[in-house]
């Protein structure tokens, strides 16, 4: 069961009279004229409407410009309003954009949308980044020829924003609220500002009021075993009790429409929260509810008609209930607003929209990377090294091509290549799209695993969805590198450990997980293999050796698939050693290793490589061979 309340903090930052948007407010702007704000990072002169004035400095986090909030009011007349707990909203017109200080998350007219960069405060000034905040109010942005990024909007009335009476700004005739996708509503609460989703997926919510006296969240698990009221009470118990808070009151009901347990509990810092589980159709529910003014767990009651009001149900019917799903046909959108990406991905796969990565249950996986693109060089290029890439890296009955051709993909000539392989347990499909554009590489993965053979049928509607543009990479980033990819196989580095006093040269193309070298293990891993070398100066190398062979000849008896190949004395670099070798079969992948033991003043080394069978290419076999060959000690 995932536990939010540990890791989240209710702040008290209060941002009235630290939120400084600084100078006079300008006059009321005649209608049908633009507006107009020249920005340039470093520079604390600002072009507002042709005025030069004084502001903050900007400066670029993450690759966006961040300006400072009372820009907005100051040229466009923006209303900013200072909505409960470090969230502030920004409305033009029709237009409302709400950010939470330290976070990604914004709120576009009620859509959630993930930012590069997040709200923050400098020296008393709120700087927030301009790209979205501005296309969020309808905005155009260009660059000048002189750096300037220069944001137009049509110059409103000065008409003040207009709320509802129930303080649910353009909500009106909203009186619930509620996600679809999972199957949940509850009345609308008077005032509500709606905060981040987590992990880019909308099975948590969470939401606090105005005024900051609470704050609401709620989380959808998937939940295969069937729990009743008592189950579900038994464990609200012991997780408040993991926590250290203190249960007040607690209550079971096992007759309600569905299923729920509640418990009050008191935290370390005197916060009183209610917790609710409830269960249906295979899953769990989870709203956590808390109020700062609260001095005794009595006074949560007040909010029993809201909490009672929650349901594990969703009217789509319903035209008083605001969605707050953005699930269409089972697919979600998902954004990098660094490079200016974005595609619909399942809504049910772990999504890491950061990092562009995107993986279902059933192990499909989806990826995408920028690179920079090589001078001179072409698609033709990077897809015929690609495919040698496949070939190095798997052997031939582990590896088919299948296809390759060309289509549009985000309106530009992509590449696609198809083809399979086989680590052993079982065949992978994957398709490779790739795009050349303006200098930079754009790199699309999906790989579908025989077992989820049914997701296949999705690549093409995703690749359709997929939306690039062009010129966020040029505007934001310089040179990105190399494809990993494409590295040189007989290309390495040299590394050297000063405590240990050794050296070895490592391929280029192993990704490190662990490279300190004045640690006691370093480790690498590449395609179907694994490297690492362990120090340990409290064994001796005698007992280090009669340990392997005690676990490999266990190994042997308690394992069907393992088989101990050989154990042999050799000299490694220029030291007595032991060298087991091994074979096995783990999870259906049938992999050789190999572990070198030996002592060098009175420090035990042990070197392990593993590779997969399906990996053990010449290419592969060449480049683990050569590392282990040039481990030597610096006398």
């Amino acid at each position: 069961m995932k536990n939010y309340r540990s890791a989240r903090i209710i702040t008290t930052f209060i941002l009235t009279g630290t939120l400084v948007f600084g100078g006079a407010l300008p006059m009321l702007a005649a209608a049908n004229h633009t507006d107009e704000l020249r920005v340039k990072v470093g520079s604390t002169v600002a072009a507002i409407n042709g005025e030069k004035q004084n502001i903050h400095k900007p400066y670029i986090q993450k690759g966006t410009l961040m300006v400072p909030l009372g820009v907005f009011k100051k040229t466009f007349n923006s209303e900013i309003k200072l909505s409960g707990d470090d969230v502030v909203k920004i409305m033009d017109g029709p237009h409302t954009v709400a950010l939470t200080i330290g976070s990604s998350i914004a709120w576009i007219d009620g859509k959630k949308v993930e930012m590069s960069a997040v709200p923050e405060m400098k020296q008393d000034v709120l700087m927030v980044p301009l790209r979205p905040v501005a296309k969020g109010l309808g905005a155009s942005i260009q660059k000048n020829a002189s750096g300037e990024l220069v944001v137009r909007m049509k110059g409103n009335d000065g008409a003040e924003h207009n709320e509802g009476e129930d303080g649910i700004d353009s909500d009106v005739g909203k009186t619930k609220i509620g996600n679809s996708y999972y199957g949940w509503s509850m009345n609308y609460p008077s005032g509500l500002v709606v905060g981040s989703s987590y992990g880019d997926s909308e099975d948590y919510t969470n939401f606090m009021d105005a005024e900051g006296a609470y704050y609401l969240e709620i989380l959808v698990n998937a939940q295969e075993v069937k729990l009743d009221a008592e189950d579900m009470l038994q464990q609200l118990v012991q997780e408040a009790t993991n926590m250290g808070e203190t249960v007040m009151d607690r209550e079971a009901y096992p007759s309600a429409k569905a299923p729920y347990a509640r418990i009050v509990s008191k935290d370390a810092d005197g916060v009183f929260w209610e917790v609710r589980q409830y269960y249906n159709d295979g899953r769990l529910y989870e709203v956590y509810f808390s109020d700062n003014e609260a001095t005794n767990y009595k006074d949560l009651q007040k909010y029993a008609p809201l909490l009672n009001s929650f349901k594990t149900s969703f009217n789509t019917s319903d035209r008083s209930v605001k969605d707050l799903s953005t699930v269409e046909q089972g697919m979600t959108t998902a954004y990098n607003l660094d490079y200016g990406i974005g595609l619909s991905v399942p809504a049910e796969w772990d999504k890491d929209n950061q990092n562009m990565v995107y993986e279902s249950k059933k192990g499909t996986h989806l990826s995408l990377q920028v690179t920079s693109a090589p001078k001179g060089a072409s698609v033709k290029d990077w897809s015929d090294k690609l495919a040698q890439w496949m070939k190095d890296v798997f052997v031939t009955d582990a590896f088919h091509e299948m296809d390759s051709y060309t289509a549009t993909v985000a309106g530009k000539d992509a590449q696609i290549n198809k083809f399979e392989y086989n680590f052993g347990d079982g065949w992978t499909t994957e398709y490779n799209v790739l795009i050349q554009e303006n200098g930079y590489r754009y790199y699309l993965e999906y790989a579908v695993p025989e077992k989820a053979k049914e997701e296949m049928e999705r690549f093409d509607s995703i690749l359709k969805s997929l939306k690039i543009d062009f010129d966020t990479v040029t505007e934001n980033f310089g040179s990105l590198g190399e494809d990993p990819y494409l590295i040189d196989k007989s290309k390495s580095v040299t590394r050297t450990s000063k405590k240990y006093e050794y050296s070895l040269d490592i391929p280029r193309f192993w990704t490190p997980l662990q490279d300190q070298y004045e640690k006691s293990k370093i480790s690498y891993q590449f395609t179907g293999g694994y490297f690492s070398i362990q120090t340990k100066e409290e064994i001796s190398v005698e007992m280090a050796v009669s340990q392997l062979k005690e676990s490999y000849a266990e190994a042997a008896k308690s394992r069907k698939d393992f088989r101990l190949a050989g154990t042999e004395s050799i000299t490694f670099a220029g030291q007595p050693a032991t060298s087991f070798s091994y074979h096995e079969v783990e999870n259906g992948v049938p992999h050789q290793g190999k572990q070198i033991v030996f002592e060098h003043k009175g420090v035990t080394y042990t070197i392990t490589s593993v590779i997969n069978d399906a990996n053990r290419t010449e290419v592969q076999k060449s480049a683990l061979d050569r590392a282990m060959e040039s481990f030597s000690f610096n006398e």
